[in-house]
């Protein structure tokens, strides 16, 4: 299958492994029990909502630099940006068990942060999407 120059697609097989990573680096940043609080809010699909998500973990209290430390965790494929593909899997950047965000959930996740419509968001786009 032939894709456009510069498309990486994420291998399901590294998925796991680089979501145990950012999930390490979460523990660090974030309390485990705020974590655990805001996947259970958003357990059912077509439930979650960034803004509150972000505010349940503790994410927007915590300063740009954090937050674009966790952008660095969530950017799966170190492209610099999080992708479509990569969106779905985000609540696995924060605990392993986390579920897959629904077509539409992502969509709007994209939708919301993507403020220049390159189809991906950028980590002052996530920043300013986790403090806005």
């Amino acid at each position: 299958m032939l894709r456009p120059r510069g498309h990486k697609s994420l291998d399901a097989n590294r998925i796991p492994h680089r979501y145990t990573a950012a999930k390490m680096a979460m523990k660090d940043l974030l309390k485990a029990d705020d974590i655990k609080k805001a996947l259970d809010a958003f357990k059912d699909a077509e439930s979650f909502n960034h803004v509150k998500f972000f505010e349940m973990v503790g994410l927007k209290a915590k300063s740009a630099e954090d937050v674009k430390k966790v952008f660095q965790a969530l950017d799966v494929d170190n492209s610099g940006f999080i992708e479509e593909e990569e969106l779905k899997f985000v609540l696995k950047g924060f605990a392993t068990d986390g579920r897959d965000l629904s077509d539409a959930e992502t969509k709007a996740f994209l939708q919301a942060a993507d403020k220049d419509g390159d189809g991906k968001i950028g980590i002052d786009e996530f920043e300013a999407l986790v403090h806005g």
